[in-house]
């Protein structure tokens, strides 16, 4: 079996790092590396026990324009980029670059839309993808070939989330997750679902009718008078949230294999004051 591509959603493991290491740990310039430091700790982690044929780094805008003009309240209620952040944001390109892996971005699509343009070309060329992200919209990827690395807080190392887990999670098989999302809603995004239905509900209508358009065109039909109003008042907003969350086609090309560069990493980490890292790396190196 060919060694996977591993695709990376950059933002999602620099914030979470942000926010579980201290902002103290920084380079000798006094410039915070803690994001820097914990995404690269999480990436290894799959490097070391994956062995892929290459790692790509997805970076794109917090939210996408279309998507926000399709429902102004996406994304509306996170927070600015913490200050000690934004800096470690923009040396991420030269600092995972220094690595050898491909670092991709996009200047109006998400990091989500690259991870899943990565894992569909890995895919139909035949091979493996793994996706690392802690986005659960990621789950709409999983398949035959991809499998979704969740990383959720409070948990050491990524979780698999094949087909059979989203089906386990969720009820519904991972092409129905924007459907799911749309009428469940979905908090971290600012989504706010169909009124008054949770995942059971939203899980039992898909199975049922098979898609959200199904769902709302089978509408009057409905037997529970408040679920009945809420999807025949709600449909043009909840065809809108399931566009949101239905991932699009980032136009990128998949990369050639590419080695771990670790004499460039560990040289990269020490300059940023990274000694346990910059170690770490040559140990590997080394074999």
């Amino acid at each position: 079996m060919s060694a996977p591509l591993l695709a990376v959603d950059a933002p999602s493991m620099l914030f979470r790092a942000f926010y579980a290491l201290p902002d103290s740990i920084k380079a000798p310039s006094g410039e915070p590396v803690n994001a820097l430091l914990g995404a690269a700790n999480l990436i290894l982690q799959e490097v070391e026990r994956r062995d892929p044929r290459a790692v790509v780094l997805c970076f794109g805008p917090e939210a996408a324009t279309y998507r926000v003009e399709l429902y102004d309240g996406y994304h509306a209620q996170r927070p600015e980029m913490p200050e000690g952040l934004a800096p470690q944001f923009a040396d991420a390109g030269a600092f995972f670059g220094a690595f050898g892996w491909t670092v991709a971005a996009h200047d109006s699509l998400e990091a989500d839309d690259l991870l899943g343009t990565l894992a569909r070309l890995e895919s139909e060329a035949g091979g493996e993808a793994l996706l690392l992200t802690g986005d659960r919209d990621m789950f709409q990827c999983a398949g035959e070939r991809v499998t979704v690395l969740y990383v959720s807080t409070g948990k050491r190392g990524a979780e698999e989330v094949t087909p059979a887990e989203v089906k386990r999670r969720y009820g519904i098989e991972p092409g129905l997750v924007p459907d799911f999302i749309a009428l469940r809603g979905d908090p971290s995004d600012g989504i706010p679902g169909a009124k008054g239905v949770g995942e059971k509900t939203a899980a039992e209508l898909l199975r049922r009718s098979g898609s959200l358009e199904a769902v709302l065109d089978e509408a009057l039909r409905e037997r529970r008078p408040k679920l009945r109003g809420a999807l025949l008042e709600g449909r043009d907003e909840l065809l809108a949230f399931k566009d949101i969350a239905t991932l699009r086609d980032a136009g990128i090309e998949l990369p050639e294999d590419r080695d771990t560069d670790w004499a460039a990493a560990a040289e990269a980490a020490r300059d940023r004051g990274m000694k346990r890292l910059a170690e770490r790396l040559e140990r590997l190196g080394a074999g």
